[in-house]
């Protein structure tokens, strides 16, 4: 097989450095263009400002999105990239193609709101949504597909949400589906020895799942990348275990009955909602908790749950046997109720007590869970549950934080509930597996990026990789541009 000639490569951080959100990375091999990701950041008012910005290449020159995952953070200025220009090709997961259509659709919706009451233009329009989505194609895992300019991806299940994706690229090689062997029982092709026909492998991991999860696969190794683009969001910490989170929320729910208190959980509409459904289900199935009233705010999650529903065959053993046992759903909890109007969800803040209500966003920084923290802040019979990362400047943080007053939609609000925080149900690794990941892949690595994190987080894990597996681990700033050969 005849090697190709070595292209050039360099690697641009147009997002997705010191911050967890915003994600925007910008390759270039030899005049192709290529965007991993391109969401929004997210959580401050230079966030606002950056999200408007001009991009920092042309759109109309990149050839190929490559999208990890359906969270706004990674796909939200997709609409603006079409807007401004871009006419590529955009690629992901079935399942993030599906997830990122109901995304889209309630953004809009926000983003449309937003610029009529500040009297400013909208982010994009419908017409810009609608483009993107006619672009879109959809590349299943471990399925090697040629994007052009001498580059094959791979997808590799991240275990972060439905769908999400690593993209191994082949770049300058012959990674060819008749250069390897085809298992018939995984459906892929197993290449023996990429290194031969004188690839180089570059691997954006998007968000890393904290796996094993409740109901998706493991992230799947790396091994093999000469360079890795990784997240870092909880790079200088680790979670609870499994055992703790689920008997810190068994606790919460007890409290709420016993007390009859309101328990409001912000969750992400996406993923987190489920999650949490999801490990309700189990405790009331094991007789651990009792049967407390569950309010889903949330048209959106409600939306994301069906496609869930729909992609069964991306979760993992366990829960697949579940699916299939259980003629309802996964996440279908007793006394469940979804709040499907204005009126509906207003009308959750006088229902009685005991009662659990999730809303999004998961750090408040907007949707219906504001009005339910507006009203039920000032309580002290009230439990502020969070189950997320909460950006630095969002409201989440504050409450985290211990504030003790917050301005709610320019209305001061006294904060007598009680704040609890379960880090367990966060979708990222944590510090001691993030390591464990890269541990797996370090023999081939020439270079690591750690990006995605707030730049605490990416200094720490950066020096915990260089001191505890003595890779070349280095932290970005935005902007910067690598040349990678």
């Amino acid at each position: 097989m005849l090697v190709k000639n070595q292209p050039s490569l360099s690697l641009t951080f147009a997002g997705g450095t010191g911050s967890v959100t915003g994600a925007n990375f910008l390759l270039d091999v030899t005049g192709f263009k290529m965007l991993v990701d391109c969401g929004l950041e997210q959580g401050s008012e230079a966030a606002e400002k950056f999200n408007h910005d001009p991009f920092p290449y042309n759109p109309t020159d990149v050839r190929v999105l490559l999208v990890t995952h359906a969270h706004a953070d990674h796909i939200g200025r997709i609409p603006k990239l079409v807007k401004d220009g871009f006419r590529g090709a955009i690629y992901s997961t079935p399942a993030t193609r599906d997830l990122t259509e109901v995304m889209f659709a309630d953004a809009l919706h926000l983003l449309t709101e937003e610029a009529a009451a500040r009297r400013q233009p909208a982010l994009y329009g419908e017409n810009d949504v609608r483009q993107a989505l006619s672009l879109w194609h959809t590349i299943e895992y471990g399925t090697p597909a040629d994007i052009g300019g001498g580059i094959t991806v791979v997808p590799k299940d991240a275990g972060h949400i439905l769908g999400s994706a690593m993209y191994e690229l082949h770049i300058g090689g012959a990674m060819l589906a008749d250069a390897g062997v085809f298992s018939p029982a995984t459906k892929k092709f197993v290449f023996a020895d990429a290194k031969k026909y004188g690839e180089t492998v570059v691997t954006f991991t998007g968000d890393l799942g904290n796996s094993p999860a409740l109901f998706l696969r493991d992230t799947e190794s790396v091994a093999g990348s000469d360079y890795l683009i990784m997240e870092s969001v909880y790079g200088d910490r680790n979670h609870e275990s499994k055992e703790d989170r689920r008997a810190k929320l068994a606790a919460a729910i007890i409290d709420t009955a016993a007390h009859k208190r309101t328990l409001i959980i912000p969750a992400f509409s996406l993923e987190r909602t489920q999650d949490i459904l999801f490990e309700i289900n189990e405790l009331d199935r094991a007789g651990k908790i009792p049967k407390v009233p569950v309010h889903i705010d949330s048209p959106l999650a409600e939306k994301v749950t069906d496609i869930y529903a729909r992609y069964t065959s991306d979760f993992n053993e366990r829960a697949k046997k579940m699916a299939a046992a259980d003629s309802g759903s996964l996440f279908t909890v007793a006394k469940l109720t979804h709040a499907e109007n204005t009126k509906q969800s207003k009308g959750l803040d006088q229902m009685p007590n005991p009662k659990i209500i999730l809303a999004g966003s998961g750090m408040s920084v907007g949707g219906r869970i504001l009005r339910h923290e507006r009203h039920f802040l000032p309580d002290s019979n009230t439990t502020i549950l969070l189950v997320g990362y909460q950006s630095v400047g969002t409201l989440g943080r504050q409450l985290q934080d211990g504030a003790k007053e917050v301005t709610i939609q320019g209305e001061k609000i006294k904060v007598r509930a009680e704040i609890k925080t379960i880090l367990g149900y966060s979708s990222h690794k944590d510090s001691d597996h993030l390591i464990e990941f890269v541990d797996g892949a370090k023999a081939t690595l020439k270079k690591v990026f750690v990006t995605m994190g707030e730049p605490k987080s990416e200094l720490f894990l950066a020096q915990r990789l260089r001191d505890y597996l003595g890779v070349n681990a280095v932290v970005p700033q935005k902007g910067d541009t690598v040349q990678l050969l």
